[in-house]
């Protein structure tokens, strides 16, 4: 029977899985009430770690007055996860696991946690110039049909799309973890909070007066440095 009180984002958790995975070898309450940026619709990411599971896999529930998502594996299939997401520069099971609070642990938390924080110091994998080259020239695309753009409404999800590569190639070309959603700005801020502000100041003027001015002037300041935009000379595939 599930419980409708809410309690104690730790007690919560610890019942949780107590009553649920009581056999498991460990858990990890992670997310944002261990960061302390919690909010009303905040909800408990807990990682569980059980070795009578032949495969990971997540899980969303509501219980003892919390939304609850579950993400378990066994004692080795999280390694996958940590090389999925190092491939992709979003660390997000790295960061669960190194974050996270220990509520159940029979010797393997710590050994684990070690391999996380490995992978979060190392960084991501290093752009190549052929890639970088590449996302010019994508950005530089993106750039010039915003500019051009005359339809309020397509200039919209224009904006979108280049706000997201622009965040990737300063991230990237820093040789920083990317995020989404919330997780953009947060790793922005991570890497440098004065260029963070422009960037949410430049995109911030634009959707609320249409002015393009300072995101033009933004893609041009980070792209300057490795060449500027790109264009005329660009091939890919070709043999």
């Amino acid at each position: 029977m599930k419980k409708t009180e809410k309690l104690n984002h730790i007690e919560a958790a610890k019942n949780f899985i107590n009553n649920n995975y009581p056999y498991c070898q460990g858990a990890l309450l992670a997310g944002s009430v261990v960061r302390g940026q919690e909010t009303a619709t905040s909800d408990l990411d807990i990682v569980i770690f059980d070795d009578s599971i032949q495969t990971s896999f997540r899980e969303s529930l509501i219980d003892y007055g919390w939304a609850i998502e579950v993400f378990v594996h066994n004692l080795t299939s999280y390694r996958n996860f940590f090389e999925m997401d190092y491939k992709i520069a979003k660390p997000s099971m790295q960061r669960m696991v190194f974050e996270g609070i220990v509520l159940k642990d029979e010797g393997i938390i710590a050994s684990i946690k070690e391999e996380a924080k490995e992978i979060l110091d190392k960084g991501p994998e290093k752009w190549s110039e052929e890639m970088i080259r590449t996302k010019r020239y994508f950005i530089t695309d993106v750039l010039d049909d915003f500019i051009g753009c005359k339809n309020r409404a397509e200039e919209i999800f224009i904006a979108n799309t280049l706000a997201d590569q622009i965040q990737e190639f300063v991230l990237r070309t820093n040789g920083c973890w990317v995020g989404s959603s919330k997780w953009i700005i947060r790793s922005l801020k991570q890497y440098d909070e004065k260029f963070t502000e422009k960037f949410v100041q430049s995109f911030d003027e634009y959707y609320k007066t249409g002015e393009k001015r300072k995101v033009v002037c933004l893609c041009t300041m980070v792209l300057e440095p490795f060449g500027g935009r790109l264009f005329e000379g660009f091939s890919l595939g070709k043999k």
